[in-house]
């Protein structure tokens, strides 16, 4: 032995051993919006710039996670055009803790009641914790939100980003990446519901509103700020699937401290 205390020599837990470079987390990355139906078969993916803006790396970095994708058969490209998503399973593809399958099967009342009595939990340690760093990416979000024009899939891949910077910022990796996993849910029919007059404008709204909470440190504004928008989400869903339950019913009982 060489004196040190072995339990210094060993690995984090919930790290993974390998060292991965910016391309490979960013390959992860969309291949995550991918799995979870963020980013459909056939899909043209926004341009280099953009998703270098929206992720927080260099164009080189994307180019290079792109070719890491297109050299696995995950994504498509061809000289003059677009990169398109490649008609790929990748349902098995854990997203934090589970697959996107795993939360799917579960209803759309558990998962919400779970959304409200855990996402607001953590968003509120958000308030109380939150750095310059993560609001000035929180403001870099909203800036390319701007730009989405009516595209739901472009701004659901920056709403995605911007929901994790909160998420990541309460300083509980496991609480944010199993509020990450119930983010995912039906993720397909958020599609949907970002398609319809007025939605994503709505949604920028509420992200504002957040942001600007989140600035002040004010718990209680956050709170009822995610509480808002989680009931956006909720009402559209269910209006989505087809389900008739009051709304008001889900929301009893609800305390975020």
């Amino acid at each position: 032995m060489n004196g040190r205390p072995i339990l210094t020599q060993m690995p984090e837990v919930g790290h993974r051993l390998d060292r991965r470079t910016a391309r490979d987390v960013i390959a992860e990355k969309l291949m995550v919006l991918i799995a979870t139906n963020m980013l459909r078969p056939g899909d043209e993916l926004p341009g280099e710039r953009e998703l270098a803006q929206v992720l927080h790396v260099s164009r080189e970095t994307v180019r290079g996670a792109i070719q890491t994708l297109a050299a696995r058969g995950i994504v498509e490209v061809s000289q003059g055009s677009r990169t398109r998503v490649a008609n790929v399973d990748l349902s098995d593809v854990t997203v934090t803790i589970a697959t996107p399958n795993a939360i799917d099967s579960y209803d759309l009342d558990s998962v919400h009641a779970a959304r409200l009595h855990i996402e607001l939990k953590v968003v509120g340690d958000a308030a109380e914790r939150i750095d310059v760093a993560t609001l000035e990416k929180l403001d870099s979000l909203l800036e390319a939100q701007k730009l989405c024009g009516s595209d739901p899939m472009r701004f659901l891949i920056c709403d995605r980003e911007f929901h994790l910077a909160i998420y990541r910022a309460c300083g509980n990796t496991l609480l944010a990446d199993f509020v990450t996993d119930l983010y995912t849910y039906m993720m397909n029919h958020r599609r949907i519901a970002m398609s319809r007059p007025g939605a994503i404008e709505a949604s920028y709204e509420d992200h504002a509103g957040i942001v600007a909470a989140l600035r002040r440190h004010d718990r209680t504004a956050v709170v009822d700020a995610f509480r808002h928008h989680l009931m956006r989400i909720y009402e559209t869903t269910r209006e989505l699937l087809g389900e008739a339950a009051p709304a008001h019913e889900h929301t009893r009982g609800d305390t975020a401290r």
